[in-house]
């Protein structure tokens, strides 16, 4: 026997109990040696090479060192136990108080026979440790999400973007200052895309929107909420006096090291002021078109029809169903030195080098209509409204597409066909439509799955298809194996992590133009487009529930 196999306790126990053979055991403290210098346990390097799960490793650690193993999902967190130690030491030690039991301090660790680390922190609290173990990755996790609280939030003037720091605030005395700390840099290591603070009758309230539900996350004192209001409007160039007409503002902010945009909006209630704020990343990066998930029988085409020298493209859907990440995706694909391209938008919310980006101000004069006027004497390739919100804005639209520019807007509508009656609605003749448009989008936002947790059913197929009968089940298929959410530590329970796009892509050809020029219903326009090979935006969610991306209930609520 090799001395380092006769020498591993931890190895020669998994192969004992079964986990691992020795054939694999030889194997990983070969690779221990390799990569010595990266300095892995051997439980570590199991794990990478995919012979042993984190948990089973811990198990075995557990029982080799005489300690409890628990799981972190399962387990109830007491705040006041963290808050025993800081934050550098925790980070240091990878060692998380959790509880308490019996006058000992619980601590969870990855390595709980670290006398060192034991004796430090008993010395350190002044109470007896009582070490349980837990998986690398749960400890991780849970270390970043209690001490999110910890996290730097800087002020930078919106004219001095490029400072590093700018202003530095004294968070130890001021308590709104540290609230609004806690509370923007939670939302962004949560990656919320908007973050609502609501007084109450009796409390405060604040909910993050993430991946496009609402999670409420915390509940501050009630007094804390004019100092919490007052703080933030002063980071947002905001009137602190004013408090019975609606507000917007905005802020520039470092947190962690990552630059943030921050749109404010504040809304007198019957209890206080609510703010709601939108959290804008500037480092996330532009996703591609193939990045978005367009479907694959249509990206070469609408690659073509972005390229075209004019015409009309319409992107709709409801309110944070990602349309403005489609347009900015489309301006990435088709920013080039030989394209001049200007923007109009309400607000601008991702800077875009080489474009040219105007935001609406209506105090100054500067609407839509005004501002694509504006536009258009400036010599455009391509131009990009944001929003198509009454007659004047889509008439100027229309008729530049006409005149040799590409124009990429949106609308608010339930599908696409649903475009073309609207512009009908608004005033624009049915020749008009038909001669400038020449595509239209429409997508929706389904949070995937997490693929940790995500959990496998079957259904009968019958029992399915009536409730779902376009779902695309085969002929001979007695049952189908779907997926629904679970919940686990790395979605925060939810069992949904990240978000896709659902898209329904009509091209306008000869038969749908016919269509809008004889004023047809979008009900008829629709069925065309299907006719021609349009899939919709239905059948493209179930396709993703059939691939195990995401589940059908999530598919149902978000696509009617």
């Amino acid at each position: 026997m090799r001395p380092d196999l006769a020498r591993n306790h931890l190895g020669r126990f998994l192969v004992e109990t079964g986990e691992i053979t020795m054939e694999q055991l030889e194997i990983s403290l070969t690779k221990q040696e390799e990569w010595k210098d990266r300095k892995l346990f051997l439980g570590q390097v199991l794990v990478e090479l995919g012979f042993a799960t984190e948990a089973a490793v811990a198990r075995a650690v557990a029982a080799q060192a005489g300690v409890p193993f628990i799981s972190l999902e399962d387990y109830s967190i007491d705040e006041s136990a963290c808050r025993l130690l800081e934050p550098d030491v925790i980070r240091r030690y990878q060692a998380l108080p959790i509880g308490f039991e019996d006058g000992a301090l619980l601590v969870a660790m990855a390595q709980p026979r670290n006398i060192i680390a034991i004796e430090d922190l008993r010395l350190l609290t002044g109470m007896e440790i009582r070490p349980v173990l837990v998986t690398d990755t749960e400890l991780m996790i849970q270390v970043e999400r209690m001490l999110r609280p910890q996290l730097d939030v800087e002020d930078i003037p919106e004219e001095e973007p490029e400072e590093e720091v700018v202003i530095t605030v004294d968070a130890e005395d001021k308590p709104a200052v540290r609230l609004a700390n806690l509370i923007i840099g939670q939302a962004v290591q949560a990656k919320a895309s908007d973050v609502h603070i609501e007084p109450l009758e009796r409390g405060l309230r604040v909910r993050f929107r993430i991946d496009g539900v609402l999670h409420e996350t915390m509940n501050p004192p009630r007094h804390l909420h004019p100092s919490l209001v007052s703080r933030i409007k002063v980071m947002s160039n905001m009137d602190i006096a004013e408090r019975r007409v609606p507000q917007d503002g905005r802020a520039t902010l470092k947190v962690d090291g990552r630059v943030v945009d921050i749109r404010v909006a504040s809304l007198p209630t019957a209890y206080g002021e609510k703010l709601t704020l939108r959290i804008l990343d500037r480092q996330a990066k532009i996703l591609s078109l193939e990045d978005l998930g367009f479907p694959e029988d249509r990206v070469q085409s609408f690659n073509e029809v972005i390229n075209l020298p004019y015409g009309m493209i319409l992107v709709t859907g409801p309110t944070g169903s990602g349309k403005s990440t489609t347009l900015y995706a489309v301006l990435n694909a088709l920013n080039q030195a030989d394209k001049h391209i200007i923007t109009i938008e309400d607000p601008v919310e991702r800077r875009l080098d080489g474009v040219n980006q105007i935001q609406v101000n209506v105090q100054a004069g500067v609407t839509f209509a005004t501002g694509l006027r504006s536009i258009l004497r400036n010599d455009p390739d391509i131009v990009m409204v944001g929003e198509i919100r009454d007659h004047e804005t889509a008439r100027i639209a229309v008729e530049s597409s006409l005149t040799g520019h590409l124009v990429l807007s949106t609308l608010h509508t339930n599908d696409a066909a649903g475009a073309i009656t609207r512009l009908n609605d608004m005033g624009i003749e049915p020749y008009l439509t038909a001669s400038s448009l020449v595509c239209v989008v429409a997508q929706r936002l389904v949070r995937t799955l997490c693929p940790n947790c995500k959990k496998d059913y079957e259904i009968p197929s019958q029992e399915l298809l009536k409730s779902s009968p376009d779902f695309p089940a085969d002929q001979d298929e007695e049952m189908i194996t779907l997926f629904k959410p679970q919940g686990c530590i790395h979605c925060s329970n939810t069992g949904y992590r990240g978000r896709m796009g659902v898209f329904e892509i009509l091209m306008i050809s000869e038969q749908i133009a016919k269509l809008t020029l004889e004023r047809r219903s979008a009900t008829e326009i629709k069925q065309a487009a299907i006719e021609e090979g349009m899939s919709t935006l239905r059948q493209q969610g179930l396709r993703a529930v059939r691939k195990g991306i995401t589940s059908l209930e999530e598919v149902l609520r978000v696509i009617v």
